[in-house]
C-alpha cells in the first residue's frame, strides 16, 4: 500500500465519527490499559500455598498466604507452590477416577511395574509415593523437571531394594520392611539433589507374579497353605494329647508315692504300737492277756444274738439246751 492510500484510509476513518469521539475512544483505552495493569499488580495466595516471586526471571522473595502486590505487565510474575498439600505419584498404575469406586488403569505403565527379585524371579510391583514440597525454591529452580526426576529416583530405588529381596519376601512378609527401606533411601536422595520433597509414605500398592505364571504361583501357595494347615493341626493334638498324658503320668506318680508313703507310715505305726504293747506285755504278762480277753470278748459277744451263762464247773447241761434253730422248732409244732 503506497503512502497516499493509507492517508486516505485514515481519513476515511475519521469521517465516519464526529468530531471529539476519537479522544473518548483513546481515554477509553488509556482507562482499560490502566486496569489492566493495576489490575495485574494484585494476586492472592491460598492458605496451602507459598508464593514465589520472580523479577525478569529472578527470584526476589517468598509471600506467605494472602494479598499481594507485584511490579505489573510481566515484570514480576509469580509462581504458587502448595506446601501444605499431600501430594502422590503412582508407579504401574494410575488413577482414572477418584471416588467410592475408584477406577485404575494400567495402560502404559507396565514397564514401570515389572521387576527382577534377588532370586532372578520377575514381579509386578505397584506403588504410591506419598510426599509434600518442604522447600520451595529448591524445588522449582536447583532440578530441572524435578517431578520427571523424582519419579526415576524413585524407580531406581525401588528397583535396588527389591533386586535385594527374594520373590517370597516381596510379594508376602517383606512388603513393610521393602516399602520403609524406599522411604529412608528415597529420602536420602531428594535431600542430596535439593529437591526441597519430604518423602511421607511409600505404600506397596499391589504385588503379583507376572500373570504368566500366576496359576503356578497361586498352586504353590495353596500347597504351602496346606502344609501349614496340617503342620498347625498336628501341632494342636500334640499340645492337646501330650499335656494331658503327662499329667495323667505325674497323677500315676504322685498317687502311688501317697499310697507308698501311707502304707510305710501304717506299717511304723502298727509296728511302733505292737512294741508298745509287747513291752507293757512283758511287765505283766496275766494282766495283759486278761485285758487282752476281755477287749476281745467286748467286741465279739454284741454280735451273738442267743447268750448263754453257766458255771465252768457243771456237768451234763447239754442235754438240757434246746440247740435248735427258732424257726425249725415252729415248723414241728405246726404254729
Amino acid at each position: 500500500m503506497a503512502e497516499g492510500d493509507f492517508g486516505e484510509v485514515i481519513n476515511a476513518f475519521r469521517s465516519r465519527f464526529p468530531r471529539g469521539v476519537g479522544g473518548s475512544i483513546r481515554g477509553i483505552i488509556i482507562l482499560v490499559v490502566l486496569a489492566l495493569i493495576a489490575f495485574s499488580m494484585f494476586y492472592t495466595i491460598d492458605p496451602e500455598e507459598v508464593g514465589i516471586v520472580l523479577r525478569l526471571g529472578k527470584y526476589v522473595r517468598s509471600t506467605d498466604p494472602g494479598l499481594h502486590m507485584k511490579l505489573p505487565v510481566g515484570i514480576e510474575q509469580v509462581t504458587k507452590v502448595p506446601v501444605q498439600r499431600q501430594l502422590k505419584e503412582e508407579f504401574g498404575f494410575q488413577t482414572v477416577s477418584a471416588g467410592v469406586r475408584s477406577q485404575y488403569s494400567e495402560s502404559g505403565r507396565e514397564a514401570e511395574s515389572n521387576m527382577l527379585t534377588g532370586d532372578l524371579n520377575a514381579a509386578v510391583v505397584e506403588w504410591v509415593v506419598q510426599y509434600r514440597i518442604v522447600e520451595p525454591y529448591q524445588y522449582l529452580f536447583r532440578v530441572r523437571n524435578v517431578r520427571s526426576t523424582f519419579r526415576d529416583m524413585t524407580e531406581a530405588v525401588v528397583r535396588r531394594v527389591v533386586g535385594d529381596r527374594t520373590v517370597n519376601e516381596v510379594l508376602t512378609v517383606g512388603r513393610q520392611e521393602i516399602a520403609g527401606l524406599v522411604e529412608e533411601q528415597l529420602q536420602e536422595l531428594c535431600n542430596q539433589y535439593e529437591t526441597g520433597i519430604k518423602v511421607e509414605q511409600v505404600v506397596l500398592q499391589d504385588v503379583n507374579p507376572p500373570d504368566q505364571v500366576k496359576p503356578s504361583f497361586n498352586e504353590v501357595n495353596e500347597a504351602q497353605q496346606e502344609r501349614e494347615k496340617l503342620i498347625n493341626e498336628a501341632q494342636s493334638d500334640y499340645n492337646r494329647v501330650i499335656p494331658r498324658a503327662r499329667g495323667e503320668a505325674q497323677q500315676t506318680i504322685n498317687e502311688a508315692e501317697g499310697y507308698a508313703l501311707n502304707r510305710v507310715n501304717t506299717a511304723r505305726g502298727d509296728s511302733a504300737r505292737f512294741v508298745v504293747v509287747f513291752d507293757e506285755y512283758r511287765k505283766a504278762p496275766e494282766v495283759t492277756k486278761k485285758r487282752i480277753y476281755l477287749e476281745t470278748m467286748r467286741q465279739i459277744l454284741p454280735q451273738v444274738s442267743k447268750k448263754i451263762v453257766i458255771d465252768e464247773e457243771l456237768k451234763g447241761i447239754i442235754p438240757l439246751l434246746n440247740l435248735e434253730p427258732a424257726d425249725t422248732r415252729k415248723g414241728g409244732d405246726g404254729k
